[in-house]
């Protein structure tokens, strides 16, 4: 997936570390041969690469970045309560994840990631959805969800 970079900050080795819109981190090293990157080594090079894009890989895989917090949870929902926009392709704010709980039966779940989840989840599981990531949910039956939004 790809996002652009937001800011850096040092890790505890002394490496920089790029902070990505998706609210992930991803070092961004300057080693010669296998990685060249001389613009990390000086704030001006750091400056000049703002809102550069790069891949991660984390939001490929949906895994949530340390330190969210809820700012608020939708529903929850059953059929007769599910907003008609959660069956439809629609995405999560920009530096905001959302996180599908299935409360109750089984809901069917699609993301456009790479590559794509397909996914029928159960009572009592959940799947995280990364920032701006097209997906859908098709609730089973009688099933309920809830949907929590997490932010930094």
């Amino acid at each position: 997936m790809i996002r652009s970079i937001a800011g850096y900050h040092l890790d505890d080795e002394g490496q920089w570390v790029a902070e990505l819109s998706c609210l992930h981190n991803q070092h961004v090293r300057h080693q010669p041969p296998f990685m060249v990157r001389e613009w990390v080594t000086t704030a001006e090079g750091r400056a000049s690469h703002l809102g550069t894009e790069i891949d991660c890989p984390l939001c490929d895989r949906a895994e949530l970045p340390d330190g969210l917090q809820t700012a608020r949870t939708a529903g929850p929902f059953d059929a007769d309560t599910i907003p008609a926009g959660l069956g439809r392709n629609h995405r999560v704010a920009e530096h905001t994840w959302g996180l599908l709980r299935v409360l109750d039966g089984a809901a069917d779940f699609w993301m456009a990631t790479e590559p794509p989840v397909d996914v029928t989840l159960d009572a009592g599981t959940s799947q995280p959805i990364p920032p701006t990531v097209e997906h859908r949910v098709t609730l089973r039956g009688r099933a309920r969800v809830a949907v929590d939004f997490l932010v930094r």
